[in-house]
């Protein structure tokens, strides 16, 4: 009998809103709540940094209006009867210092912070404590009013593509490893599994599924994340097209201070090494028939075509160590472009690093998958998936057992954001690397 009543750790359900079609809107984002009274905050899913942040009443430079959203909200520390600043002598302030994710201002005693992202934007404020409220799964119930007292950062000033209306949202929602994340803070506190989960759909208006928990899928393969790193690396081996190994040396992809490979969602398209660019874009221009016309635009490979795109395009296989493969269809490494008359233009999707050895997976290459870190396990898994179905998670109890539940049963992550998108058509594919969002890789 003590062993049915021991207690379990509930997972919790974020819905989720966007694409990653840099012509419509080019990144993901979650409704969270905050305060008290709670609060809605539509926030970018970035696994590229560790902290959530939004943007606050007393911020310069935040939009205030956005093509995403009619209004955008800020929150108001005074105005929750539950929020507390973060003082220079708290723990959780002074852990931060020494990595840089905080630092003290001398004047008024509080934990400050200073973000700097890979495209050129920033951040900066200061740290507040305040409940966090979440739909959850406890026993295999659905409850709607639990929360959780969490550290995220307050924004009073933003710079860069943070600044500008066409798709602004909120804040952003850091899903890194360090302690600081709210999945670390939540899982420190026993609340929550340490592992997320995401399922971002690529058609039909986006959306998806974001979970704090483990989805469960019988194709899901893993490969361990390389330790010490300040992001997710995986260890890429190899890259084949249609089936055979490209020629590029392995330690293109080693991991090191300047190289290596990175999921990132917080990143729109993907970004291969400079030196594995090359022999991907021979590979895939030897594979499409010499009959497809081609069209290059500021050196950005296109292809105007008549037909469907899988009939067409080679499959590629990024191999990862474990013995992990990431299948990826043409539409995972292409961008619809526009359609004229009978014809569609179709670019490669995935762009090169210019001058740089890092090699980042964002959403063009994440979407229609089911992608699992588990970090518990030092390890990401992913499988193919439509992810408009409803999806299994995993949760484990104190004795030890799983419980799977069906995150049907919470509401429809697409239809809680199904307000209408005010999108601007870009015809120039030259825009796309413009308007391809890199917040998630964070500068330390």
């Amino acid at each position: 009998m003590e062993e049915c009543c021991s207690p379990l750790v509930a997972w919790f359900d974020f819905p989720v809103g966007g694409t990653f079609d840099p012509l419509l809107v080019g990144l993901y984002f979650a409704r969270v709540q905050l305060g008290s009274p709670p609060r809605e905050f539509y926030v970018q899913i970035d696994t590229g940094s560790d902290i959530l942040w939004v943007s606050c009443s007393s911020c310069n430079g935040c939009p205030e209006t956005s093509r995403l959203q009619s209004q955008l909200n800020f929150f108001d520390p005074q105005s929750s009867s539950t929020a507390s600043l973060i003082s220079c002598s708290d723990r959780r302030c002074s852990s931060r210092v020494q990595s840089s994710d905080a630092s003290c201002s001398s004047q008024n005693n509080q934990c400050t912070y200073t973000f700097q992202y890979g495209d050129g934007s920033g951040t900066s404020g200061y740290y507040v404590s305040d409940l966090m409220h979440f739909d959850t799964i406890l026993g295999g119930s659905v409850t709607t009013n639990s929360s959780a007292p969490i550290v995220f950062g307050c924004s009073n000033m933003q710079t860069g593509e943070l600044t500008k209306s066409d798709r602004a949202i909120d804040g952003i929602f850091g899903f890194g490893q360090q302690d600081m994340s709210v999945i670390s803070q939540l899982s420190s506190q026993g609340l929550a599994p340490k592992a997320f989960s995401h399922c971002l759909k690529g058609e039909n208006g986006g959306g998806g599924i974001l979970v704090l928990g483990e989805i469960v899928a019988p194709n899901i393969v893993y490969s361990p994340l390389v330790p010490s790193q300040p992001h997710y690396n995986l260890n890429l081996q190899s890259i084949s097209v249609n089936s055979q190994t490209l020629p590029i040396d392995p330690e293109v992809f080693v991991t090191s201070s300047n190289r290596g490979t990175v999921i990132d969602s917080g990143t729109t398209l993907a970004y291969l090494a400079e030196e594995a660019y090359d022999p991907f874009i021979s590979a895939i221009s030897a594979a499409v028939p010499q009959s497809v016309r081609t069209d290059f635009s500021k050196g950005n490979l296109c292809y105007v075509i008549t037909s469907s795109v899988s009939d067409i395009f080679p499959q590629v296989s990024l191999n990862f160590a474990g013995g992990a493969s990431m299948i990826l269809r043409s539409q995972d490494y292409l961008v619809l472009q526009n359609s004229i008359g009978g014809a569609s233009v179709w670019c490669i999707g995935i762009l090169k690093s210019q001058g740089q050895g890092i090699t980042i997976l964002g959403d063009l290459v994440l979407k229609d998958k089911i992608v699992v870190y588990d970090l518990a396990g030092q390890r990401i898994g992913w499988s193919n998936y439509d992810c408009s179905m409803s999806v299994n998670v995993s949760t484990t109890s104190s004795t030890r057992r799983s419980e799977f539940v069906n995150a049907g049963q919470l509401s429809d992550s697409t239809s809680l954001l199904s307000k209408p998108y005010e999108f601007i058509t870009i015809a120039i594919f030259t825009f796309l690397v413009h308007l391809s969002r890199i917040h998630g890789f964070l500068f330390l």
